[in-house]
């Protein structure tokens, strides 16, 4: 929404300006056609032999996600921390045979089937489950377990920024794609030196054209989506780094509880439970717990 508002802005306030200062819109709309057929031809045609078809399309879908913005909302959070709790109990409780037949089948497990929303990223289960399975089979010390996280964290939010590092890129590229652009209407107008002054002025004003389209495309659209998908992809990190926490805190021996509420503490200040929200979330899942065979 915030992005349709911002983009709809700069389009009035930007042509709006030229209008009220006496600027002749036929210029610019004569000269629209063929100098975005080439900025933009040029630009996704780089983009295309700069990027391998997985990032080509992940940056598409990039530009869809820069629009809807970050996923996670506090009561995602707080599910989040339920859920760990529920499974670290679960796990010292029962042990390792306790826990692996949720994390065998997550979408069977009542521990997990309880969260939908969690579910449905798939990345985020699968690093819970293979970091929990990794500890049934005695790999306990916490260094190792939290040098082994941040390393799959870090892999896993370089992979997440390659499209955006690609669009990045395309609106750092754009300007010097529109002086291509220019530079064209340039050789056009050189032509036709011998017209009258202002069939030339006219064209020499269709040149700039690229030059105007390529700065504002750059700095006004492709850039603020790349930087919007870069915030976005930062927020949906966030839950990787409360899940490394708690599991590295019940690692080093810390109460599971007391273990929680350090993740919750790692929760992004704008979505974080209150101490109590997260109290009563813990103590509902308690009872879920207790009616749960081990």
């Amino acid at each position: 929404m915030l992005n349709g508002i911002g983009f709809v802005v700069i389009l009035v306030c930007v042509f709006g300006s030229f209008i009220i200062s006496g600027g002749k819109m036929d210029i610019v709309l004569h000269a629209l056609p063929h100098e975005m057929m080439a900025i933009a031809g040029a630009s996704v045609g780089a983009f295309l032999v700069a990027n391998s078809g997985g990032t080509a399309k992940s940056a598409l879908a990039g530009i869809k996600r820069s629009f809807k913005g970050g996923r996670w909302n506090e009561g995602d959070y707080r599910d989040l921390l339920a859920l760990l709790f529920g499974l670290l109990t679960t796990f010292r409780k029962g042990g390792a045979t306790g826990i692996e037949k949720h994390l065998d089948e997550p979408a069977e497990s009542p521990l997990f089937s309880k969260y939908p929303r969690l579910l449905a990223d798939h990345h985020l289960i699968e690093f819970i489950c293979d970091y929990l399975r990794m500890m049934t089979v005695n790999f306990e010390d916490p260094h190792q377990i939290a040098e082994a996280m941040e390393n799959d964290i870090d892999r896993h939010h370089h992979e997440e920024l390659l499209p955006q590092h690609a669009l990045q890129t395309m609106a750092d590229g754009l300007p010097a794609i529109g002086i291509v652009a220019a530079v064209l209407g340039v050789i056009k107008t050189m032509g036709s030196i011998d017209q009258p002054t202002e069939i030339l002025g006219a064209m020499i004003g269709g040149a700039l054209v690229g030059t105007f389209l390529g700065v504002l495309l750059s700095y006004c659209f492709v850039g603020p989506l790349a930087s919007k998908l870069k915030e976005t992809i930062d927020s949906d990190c966030h839950p990787y780094q409360l899940v490394k926490t708690a599991i590295v805190g019940y690692a080093q021996g810390i109460p599971t509880q007391v273990a929680i509420e350090i993740a919750r503490r790692m929760t992004p200040s704008h979505h974080a439970p209150t101490f109590q929200q997260l109290e009563s979330a813990l103590d509902e899942a308690k009872d879920e717990l207790n009616a749960i065979p081990i």
